[in-house]
């Protein structure tokens, strides 16, 4: 989507394998500052793994959220996620255009959190009203940190120039 994005790594990462670090070039790029690498890790995998978001909607966000922030290599690796998650090649090329339309009114409510997310870094009253009739304020919370944390993922992503791995989705095709 952007044309900024660099087309080779700004930091290259790793190339020797370190124990405990998941041979992706995300991670193996920041692995070079291990004590970011850690932290890093420690909230992006109980954001995936030990959060309180069912894993479709926190895919639909996430997804959503890299689509928006421009990140072929977010959206590629998470459309695994996504699949895994029981969200169809359909739904997620969905999250890919600007429609909404084909969505349960919940998962509406997700896009369109998202969508205003990364285009004001808020959502608007109508938005959350819906958002908090179905979810508890911790969840609430955590949907707003998802969001925030895959907006970083992806900025940091486009502008290290991280590389996808061979193999693994890109943007679908529309």
């Amino acid at each position: 989507m952007s044309e900024e994005v660099p087309g080779r790594p700004r930091i290259e990462p790793l190339d020797e394998q370190l124990e405990g670090v998941p041979q992706l070039n995300i991670f193996l790029t920041l692995a070079k500052h291990r004590r970011l690498y850690d932290r890093f890790s420690r909230l992006g995998g109980f954001l995936l793994y030990r959060g309180l978001l069912p894993a479709r909607p926190r895919e639909i966000v996430v997804l959503r959220v890299g689509w928006r922030s421009g990140s072929v290599h977010e959206f590629g690796q998470h459309t695994r996620f996504g699949q895994e998650a029981g969200l169809s090649m359909e739904e997620i090329r969905r999250l890919s255009r600007e429609s909404t339309d084909g969505w349960s009114p919940e998962e509406r409510d997700l896009v369109a959190f998202a969508d205003e997310l990364c285009a004001t870094n808020t959502v608007n009253d109508l938005t959350w009203a819906a958002l908090a009739a179905r979810w508890s304020e911790e969840e609430l919370l955590e949907l707003v940190v998802l969001a925030g944390f895959y907006r970083l993922v992806s900025g940091f992503l486009n502008t290290v120039g991280v590389q996808l791995e061979p193999g693994t989705a890109g943007w679908p095709e529309t």
